[in-house]
């Protein structure tokens, strides 16, 4: 296939996924379909339209985790201590399994841990959806799932941050910089954010027919600074949209503007190009069995996690919100192939993320198709509304 043909194939594929995933009940299966796409596609593609749609993914990449950002709206402290804790216990009690499954899997330590962070996470773009038709018992504990999946999400983030010097310096003392280097980073775009976002403003308000375009145009060029002065960009995408996240305009937020350029081409695109880095001949190979056993593993463990020692009290399936984990499987992934791992881990931890994510939204109660009471998520499986707006949550959980 050429070119021209694949762009075809592409934005049929954004117009034709999405909704059948919508009129399913699950819109969050999109970005699994394109995963899914690029792997089907890779044996019929070129080095050329496979380096030209992996280009265009790292743009995507970066507007991604910029709009993970913006979808982060952090609360009071004091109402997260209980979530964060909940979410810290989550974590802890499965990462000896998940390292083990990983080792097990062929991975070196350092992939291992990488790996946990992500599969021990929750992606919030991809669960908001189906936390908004989550039927929880009261509005205390639909908002206390909310704040734990929101923990999960940053401290994935956090951690996941230094993936890169880990996995190529391994186990070391050097590792301390670079997270002290997150935290600085965190501070220095808390300082320029204000500054910016007058900017950000200004075009949303005195733009019309440029507006989708100077604004992605900023993003990419305060990421493109920020690499020039040694930060890492995708963790300067990820920071600018946390403090973006309550910028608004005509009521909608930031990201519903990004949209039709971001989530229906460019996002799509980072995840088919995420796919074609799966060779097919790993579907019928151990790899991809090993995978579909972790993750059925990590749903079993999970289960029983939240029955007996960590409830939510929020009926039976709530842990299937803490599930999908897509989009940090993806940031994890795209690690693995920048420092040139072996490409049957970063294969293993997709495809491991694809079945844990894919399995967790089939179970969860699906939305009701085409009604108007519920958020109804665009192209991407994102939703317009705010998610850190949660009615206020207990402080207290139920850790038996």
């Amino acid at each position: 296939m050429n070119a021209i043909e694949i762009i075809i194939i592409l934005l049929l594929l954004v117009l034709a996924v999405p909704d059948v995933c919508r009129r399913l009940g699950r819109p969050a299966l999109a970005n699994a379909g394109y995963v899914l796409f690029g792997v089907g596609l890779g044996p019929f593609l070129g080095d050329e339209v496979q380096t030209m749609l992996q280009q265009a993914g790292k743009v995507g990449f970066l507007l991604l985790l910029f709009e993970v950002g913006l979808e982060i709206e952090l609360p009071n402290w004091k109402r997260v201590l209980a979530p964060a804790g909940f979410a810290a216990l989550w974590v802890l009690l499965q990462a000896p399994l998940a390292v083990a499954a990983a080792h097990f899997s062929g991975l070196s330590l350092a992939e291992a841990v990488v790996a946990t962070a992500a599969l021990t996470s929750c992606a919030l773009g991809m669960t908001y959806s189906a936390w908004k038709a989550f039927p929880a018992p009261s509005a205390d504990r639909h908002g206390f799932l909310l704040l734990v999946m929101i923990t999960l999400e940053v401290q994935a983030i956090v951690s996941l941050s230094v993936g890169g010097p880990l996995l190529g310096k391994g186990f070391s003392w050097s590792l301390l910089p670079t997270a002290v280097g997150t935290l600085v980073v965190l501070g220095a775009v808390g300082l320029i954010a204000p500054r910016v976002e007058w900017v950000f403003q200004k075009i949303l308000s005195t733009t019309t027919h440029w507006r989708i375009h100077l604004l992605i145009l900023l993003v990419l060029a305060i990421c493109a600074l920020a690499q020039r002065l040694g930060v890492s960009a995708p963790k300067a995408a990820f920071f600018l949209g946390l403090f973006m996240s309550r910028l608004e305009h005509d009521g909608q937020p930031l990201e519903h503007y990004v949209a039709p350029l971001s989530q229906r081409f460019l996002i799509p695109a980072f995840f088919v190009s995420l796919g074609l880095q799966v060779p097919a001949a790993m579907l019928v190979q151990t790899v991809a069995l090993k995978a579909l056993g972790t993750a059925a593993l990590l749903l079993a463990v999970r289960q029983v996690l939240h029955r007996r020692w960590l409830r939510t009290g929020a009926g039976d399936r709530a842990w299937l919100l803490f599930s999908p984990n897509l989009t940090m499987v993806a940031l994890a992934a795209t690690t693995f192939i920048e420092h040139q791992a072996d490409p049957a881990s970063s294969s293993w931890l997709l495809l491991t993320g694809l079945f844990l994510s894919v399995g967790a939204l089939l179970m969860l109660p699906g939305l009701p198709a085409r009604s108007g009471a519920t958020a109804i998520a665009d192209s991407s499986g994102h939703a317009h509304h705010k998610p850190a707006e949660p009615a206020q949550a207990d402080s207290s959980t139920t850790l038996v």
